[in-house]
């Protein structure tokens, strides 16, 4: 049964028609549907930042039957109405913009169907339309996978559409509308002429529980009607481009490569760009030899038709769980002198690919090449892989003996012995079988940048790119039918794998979960079994911003973002050195405005000026110098946006983690 609760109680702003774009609006995820979360405001600024002050809160609890440790959420603003989703129940809620009042809110009460989601909580917002003339609507994904669109003005919802009927598993067996596995975090993306784009995700983590689960696809429709105007399959059907890349008919049974993250609009060319994840399973891929296309590709369609103009896979026959977690950004550069209407696109692997986004050309040579081949029974391996020649990588990209921890020669020491039993290497290192009289195991990037993306200035063409660490152990064990007399375990009973290995054609991981190791072992968690003494494997920073000149492809500045952990700070080991700002591991969006680039902890600490919070910083976008902060009560949890409402800037972020319940924080200086 399906409930609906709405309240009339609006503000005559949301009473007003909306044009696409107003000066101090955000009316889109990232403040456009070319993903810049870029504003021009500058009220706030290096001189009265560290003034800013809490404006008005809202705790979501209230949103759900139990409260939320993961609000990821970034709201829009029109028409001095803020929108955004919240809680368990992942109710799209309208505020008052200077008051944070609230107007109405609308929840879709799902059940069992909710329950059985492979994408739980709120979500991360909601998508704006209007025709311009006053019919306004707000669009979202259910938990349970439904697209619904709402009345702007009173919460009243206007379509419903059930996105479970158009997902199969294998070769077009439907799912299960109740217990089915597909959903989606994301928001969709609305074109001003109203054709909705609908992405889709599958469980996380490394262990489906088959590979042959549900399929990734895009879907779009009309917001007037609900009609399904056009989808595309991103594991491509027998007599569309890229079925041949899955060898052996392997397209009819496997699953996932969904388009989970933010997808990007260019209205004037009528383009569209979907960041393809990867196939089922993350880590082993004996079951799918191939390329497999559109697995971690950047895929460009027509906007009216689907239909793929160019694409661009950003890793061949994926093994390490690098899929594109992040929003395609529609940038206009000039390179050599010459204007480039171009797209930016980046993840795991800590590259940023840059191509024409009309015709697909990348705008600096992306080399292929070769790659090591492992020895996992069954496997298949693409001899190359694509590096770009500009920018250069932005993180560490692998486990090597440069980047081990070396605070002192002892810490150094310990490093290598922990590691000596682990296979290490570059970036596309291929993944082991765990073995007693072998590598226990070989690692893979989980940091990188990932699903907050990167932020963009249109007037300097400067990238502000947000990395972590985040390098954990992982292994191949035998499936549960087979010897498991030589599976290696560290940590007592805690197995260093994440996935099972098989031979060809067998199942892989298909009835038992194992658990992964401590992690992040290699990134800027505390962890255990290879971090020494309980510090981070690797050097710091364990966070990191860097400023791109999309110009040139060239860094401008990189800083470490985040204050020193306390168990860093503080650690035995560690005491009478000077330890430089290590910066924090953990995903952080980006803020840019006229002046600054605003972005906040993502772990809390506790300082002799701050109680255990976390601090909302504000760095010159022109130096990456830190020029104020002020106290949050918990964790950046999702990426801060801005807006101007009754002539005061405001700055809104989510917080969240630990035992801290999700809130949205509006920040504003003080009133005059």
């Amino acid at each position: 049964m399906r409930y609906l609760l709405f309240t009339l109680a609006l503000s005559s702003v949301a009473l007003q028609a909306q044009s696409p774009s107003k000066p101090g609006e955000w009316p889109s995820y990232a403040g456009d549907l070319r993903n810049y979360h870029y504003s021009p405001l500058d009220q706030i600024n290096a001189g009265n930042f560290s003034k800013l002050e809490i404006a008005w809160r809202l705790k979501t609890d209230m949103f759900g039957p139990r409260p939320e440790y993961k609000l990821e959420g970034t709201p829009l603003m029109v028409n001095g109405v803020l929108y955004t989703t919240a809680g368990t129940r992942r109710a799209v809620i309208a505020v008052d913009a200077a008051t944070g009042e609230l107007l109405w809110t609308h929840a879709e009460h799902e059940g069992a169907r909710a329950a059985a989601s492979p994408r739980q909580l709120s979500g991360r917002g909601v998508a704006y339309w209007s025709d311009g003339k006053g019919d306004e609507r707000i669009v979202y994904v259910t938990t349970g996978y439904r697209l619904v669109t709402l009345n702007a003005h009173t919460g009243a919802p206007l379509n419903i559409v059930d996105l479970k009927q158009y997902a199969v598993y294998g070769t077009g067996k439907p799912i299960d509308l109740e217990t089915g596995e597909i959903g989606l975090h994301a928001t969709p993306a609305v074109s001003r002429s109203g054709i909705i784009l609908v992405g889709s995700a599958f469980r996380e983590g490394g262990t489906p529980k088959t590979h042959n689960n549900t399929k990734g696809m895009v879907l779009a429709f009309d917001i007037r009607t609900g009609k399904k105007l056009w989808q595309f399959n991103t594991i491509p059907r027998p007599g569309e481009f890229g079925n041949d890349t899955w060898l052996n008919e392997s397209w009819a049974t496997n699953g996932n490569t969904g388009v989970w993250s933010q997808m990007a609009i260019d209205e004037d060319l009528g383009l569209a760009y979907l960041p393809v994840e990867t196939p089922s399973s993350d880590f082993y891929g004996g079951h799918r030899p191939g390329n497999n296309l559109f697995g971690d590709t950047l895929v460009c369609v027509d906007l009216r038709t689907g239909r793929r103009k160019w694409h661009f896979q950003l890793v061949h026959h994926s093994l390490w769980n690098m899929d594109i977690a992040t929003a395609p950004v529609l940038i206009d550069v000039n390179v050599d002198g010459k204007p480039v209407k171009a797209v930016a696109i980046s993840s795991k692997q800590a590259f940023l690919y840059v191509f024409d986004r009309a015709t697909g050309k990348p705008v600096w040579p992306i080399e292929e090449r070769a790659v090591e081949k492992g020895d996992v029974p069954g496997e298949w391996y693409s001899p190359t892989q694509p590096f770009p020649t500009k920018p250069p990588a932005f993180d560490y990209q692998g486990v090597t003996t440069d980047n081990l921890i070396d605070f002192t020669p002892e810490l150094r020491a310990e490093a290598l012995r922990n590691v000596s039993r682990y296979k290490t290497g570059p970036v596309f290192t291929p993944p082991v079988v765990s073995r007693i009289d072998g590598p226990l195991g070989s690692f893979r990037s989980s940091g990188g940048m990932n699903w907050p993306g990167f932020s963009y200035d249109p007037e300097t063409h400067i990238a502000y790119v947000p990395s972590f660490i985040s390098l954990p152990p992982v292994g191949l064990l035998p499936p549960p039918d087979k010897d498991f007399s030589d599976i290696a375990w560290v940590e007592g009973d805690a197995r260093v794998g994440v996935n099972y290995v098989s031979g060809p054609g067998e199942n892989v991981g298909a009835d038992v979960k194992p658990r992964a190791a401590a992690a992040p072992a290699a990134g800027g968690g505390r962890g255990g079994g290879l971090n020494p003494q309980g510090l981070p494997l690797m050097k710091p920073p364990y966070g990191r911003i860097t400023a791109i000149n999309l110009d040139k492809g060239e860094f401008v500045w990189q800083i470490a973002h985040g204050d020193t952990p306390d168990y860093i700070r503080n650690h035995a080991a560690l005491k009478g050195l000077t330890i430089a700002k290590t910066g924090q591991a953990g995903y952080v969006g980006i803020l840019v405005t006229k002046t600054l680039v605003i972005a906040a902890d993502p772990l809390v600490t506790t300082t002799a000026d701050h109680p255990r919070g976390a601090m909302l910083h504000a760095y010159d976008k022109a130096t990456g110098k830190e020029v104020g902060a002020v106290w949050m009560p918990a964790g950046q949890s999702g990426t801060p946006m801005t807006y101007s409402a009754g002539g005061r800037q405001y700055i809104v972020i989510a917080v969240s983690g630990g035992n801290y319940s999700g809130e949205y924080l509006a920040f504003a200086l003080p009133r005059q």
